[in-house]
């Protein structure tokens, strides 16, 4: 069989652009600390300032920085601060609010060469400064029966939309019709809106927080765990094109719409695309404590997954939202049958994240900051597998025939 299912986007514009914007790193590192500090000032002040003078030391400070410092700010202040010409996550979907890092060497300053990867199990972790230091606890997040979710077969839905649980299920009775025609053609995308997120490097029970989980070393963020998903696609008979693109490097901002364009670019040349999975990882905190989603699996500690859906109320831009909500339902159902306990309930939710461009189309997040790459890639393998599983069902299942 071709292999189709790594198709990198680097072109030669793409790369121009990069040399091009190269940032100017100390004048910027300046300014931004001189904002850090006018915000961390009028954060504290507010009783003085009030609201209003504490909006306006901020704005003040933001209007004198160039742009990309400003993109260093959204990324250092990304849970308190809404970047409104992209799709940010952290106020959305995660557990708590993200992380707020001591952030000594933003992400997007440079590029990082690829190496080889290297297991951490059985490494020595390098000693944290007790003043950087602080707690990382692990949580199991998968469904339940009793839980206050929707039950779908093995599914469960976390349903953040004003539709009844009734609406929902009766969405689910109509199947999911994205058949794959030929699995031997790539007709699975695999994309990265935040190609640069990263993980813990360690399993222990401390974290640095001057960590930002954020790496343009394509062997250890989100590119590796996407390489795994689509190598096990691969080994199962079933092609896709993993397409490798820094959406958010150098710049956080923005990343939503890069990625669009990415995403039609692929629709545009291969048409019969019926499946396109935009692979993250999330990002969990509960005041200095990160939180990372974890199960037991065949033995194996794994990163639990959580798959995201967007729902429509008639301004969110996704018409065609149930049919992907099926897909997800029937996705997550076949992932709970061959690995219970790998998934987190599936986030059906008012938001797009690139899911209008087809049907199809999902959210995924395999792990969260707090989890190592080893425990990501290990639930990459085991939802290939799972997927591999579903799409072979499909390929010969009629709807018609119930």
């Amino acid at each position: 069989m071709n292999k189709y299912y790594v198709c990198e986007v680097k072109s030669l514009r793409n790369r121009k652009r990069r040399r091009d914007t190269a940032l100017p790193v100390i004048p910027i590192l300046l300014t931004a600390a001189a904002v850090a500090v006018t915000v961390n000032i009028a954060r504290h002040n507010t009783g003085a300032l009030g609201q209003a003078g504490e909006q306006a030391a901020i704005a003040s400070a933001v209007l004198t920085m160039p742009d990309a410092g400003l993109d260093l700010l959204l990324e250092r202040f990304r849970g308190l601060v809404r970047d409104s010409g992209d799709e940010a996550k952290g106020d959305v979907h995660i557990q708590w609010p993200p992380p707020q890092v001591m952030d000594q060497n933003p992400p997007g300053l440079t590029q990082e060469p690829a190496r080889p990867r290297q297991e951490t199990q059985g490494r020595v972790p390098p000693r944290i400064p007790p003043r950087y230091a602080a707690p990382l606890i692990s949580e199991d997040f998968r469904g339940f029966d009793s839980g206050n979710w929707v039950k779908w077969r093995n599914a469960f839905i976390k349903n953040e939309t004003s539709h009844s649980d009734e609406d929902i299920l009766s969405i689910l009775e109509t199947p999911w019709e994205g058949r794959l025609s030929d699995p031997s053609q790539p007709q699975i995308l695999i994309v990265h809106t935040h190609a640069t997120e990263s993980f813990e490097s360690h399993n222990r029970d401390i974290y640095d927080i001057r960590n930002t989980w954020r790496s343009t070393d394509n062997s250890i963020n989100m590119v590796a765990v996407g390489e795994e998903l689509a190598r096990t696609l691969e080994e199962n008979g079933i092609a896709s094109l993993h397409d490798t693109t820094q959406h958010d490097y150098p710049s956080y901002s923005g990343s939503y719409e890069r990625a669009a364009r990415t995403i039609n670019s692929y629709l545009e040349e291969y048409p019969g695309i019926k499946i396109v999975l935009d692979l993250h990882r999330d990002a969990m905190q509960r005041e200095d404590t990160i939180v990372k989603p974890v199960a037991v699996v065949g033995g194996e500690q794994v990163a639990q997954v959580m798959i995201i859906s967007a729902c429509d109320n008639g301004t969110v831009g996704v018409p065609e939202w149930r049919e992907n909500l099926r897909f997800a339902a029937v996705f997550q159902d076949h992932m709970e049958n061959r690995y219970p306990g790998l998934a987190r309930p599936v986030y059906l939710c008012y938001r797009k994240y690139n899911m209008n461009l087809t049907t199809g189309s999902l959210l995924v997040e395999i792990g969260s900051n707090a989890n190592t790459l080893e425990e990501a890639l290990r639930s990459a393998r085991m939802t290939g597998e799972a997927l591999s599983d579903m799409i072979w069902d499909m390929v010969s299942y009629n709807p018609a025939e119930g």
